[in-house]
């Protein structure tokens, strides 16, 4: 079998040879042979098709780490994965505009529309959770089957807005750092001993009564920058504290709403 230099390799793969090397290190991309006494990179021409697959997903700025989980998938799962992916860019940016236009009005005294704010008041609660720490790129693979479980008929909750499980954000997190995500499903008292047992990975922890200010956020507006700031603007001219752990209260599936239709509330907690 004829091998190509790494050289070769990567002038065919619109490649560098640097980027070559670090794909090798991260197992994504590794050479059919390897010199044992130079360490020169040897490649078959039959690997030229997986190479420009990692390039045409790094054109698109899908980090590697993710790259590694959908390369190896059949063609189908490597579609549905770039769709998820280009979905999410697509709302990541339009918070950019949002958060942009937010600035410019800000900053020039235009008026500004911000989202109205509602409070709601909530009983003590015991919440089953798990919490992991994550990119923004891996909480729908974390959230999406358990928002599945624990929303449907065989939980145990308390009726109503009481019992929609959500997520809590204890800190930022962005593609380069991640940060502790917890999923917080509400149960009733009667049920922590079935459920800690079917779940044996998740805690339970005791939420006291309380109030949360909380705004509801179309499809539309997915990842939206207006929301914390109108929270934000909300609790100074009504001399509101808040906790500042965000919940995520999500109400319906997205991929099934129209633009229009609120998909999650955005939450915060409200002190004393």
């Amino acid at each position: 079998m004829d091998l190509l230099s790494i050289s070769a390799f990567a002038h065919l793969t619109r490649l560098s040879p640097k980027a070559l090397r670090l794909y090798d290190e991260l197992g994504l991309l590794a050479p059919a042979h390897v010199d044992p006494a130079s360490g020169y990179r040897w490649y078959s021409p039959g690997q030229l098709g997986r190479a420009r697959r990692v390039a045409q997903l790094r054109q698109l700025d899908m980090p590697l780490a993710r790259i590694r989980t959908v390369i190896d998938l059949p063609p189908e799962g490597v579609a549905a994965e770039v769709g998820a992916y280009w979905t999410e860019q697509r709302q990541a940016w339009q918070a950019k505009q949002e958060l942009v236009d937010y600035l410019i009005n800000h900053l020039t005294g235009k008026a500004i529309t911000m989202y109205d704010v509602n409070v709601r008041a909530l009983p003590a609660r015991t919440l089953l959770t798990i919490t992991e720490h994550l990119t923004p790129d891996q909480i729908g693979a974390f959230a999406t089957p358990l928002f599945a479980l624990f929303s449907g008929p065989t939980i145990d909750r308390p009726e109503g807005e009481a019992g929609r499980p959500f997520l809590r954000y204890h800190g930022e997190i962005s593609n380069d750092s991640d940060g502790p995500i917890e999923f917080c499903c509400p149960i009733n008292a009667a049920a922590e001993a079935d459920l800690t047992r079917r779940y044996p990975d998740m805690a339970t922890v005791s939420e006291e009564a309380g109030r949360e200010a909380y705004i509801s956020v179309p499809k539309a507006n997915m990842m939206t920058a207006v929301g914390f700031e109108s929270l934000h603007q909300w609790l100074t001219d009504n001399e509101e504290e808040a906790d500042w752990l965000p919940r995520q209260i999500f109400l319906r599936d997205p991929a099934t709403a129209e633009a229009m239709d609120a998909v999650y509330e955005l939450a915060v907690g409200l002190r004393g």
